[in-house]
């Protein structure tokens, strides 16, 4: 590990905190806990844009510690993962708790984003089963 930052975001009373730490290669590994919500978008927005600077080549956002999502969350996902391309990058999304994995499939982004089961699978590039195959599914 390089470095590693505890970020509480600006808003503190929406319920949202980020911790990050840099990797050897770039990698940027960023835990969200609480609600990703339109409460929290407009910080967390700011955050991960922060993070996606260059020489980052992967952002991973670990969500098993995120309770709620609601759209706006997911927009600051999209829009991060398109920023991460945009810089030569990727965005991979770790471990989403249930109530996330549902919101997720529901918005049918579970097959716009790349999503592992856990933060070591994220990590190794290793998708289970289920998620390889729904993203076997959009082809």
């Amino acid at each position: 590990m390089i470095g590693s930052a505890v970020i509480q975001l600006a808003a503190h009373d929406a319920g949202l905190s980020l911790t990050s730490r840099t990797e050897r290669g770039g990698r940027v590994i960023a835990t969200l806990r609480g609600d990703l919500c339109i409460a929290s978008a407009p910080a967390l927005r700011e955050q991960l844009h922060n993070l996606l600077r260059r020489p980052v080549s992967q952002l991973i956002i670990d969500l098993s510690a995120v309770e709620h999502a609601d759209a706006s969350g997911l927009a600051v996902l999209v829009a991060s993962g398109r920023r991460a391309g945009l810089l030569g990058g990727s965005l991979r999304l770790a471990g989403p708790s249930p109530e996330v994995a549902a919101v997720l499939a529901v918005t049918g982004m579970n097959q716009h984003l790349d999503v592992f089961p856990t933060l070591r699978a994220a990590m190794a590039g290793q998708r289970s089963p289920e998620v390889e195959g729904m993203a076997d599914s959009r082809r």
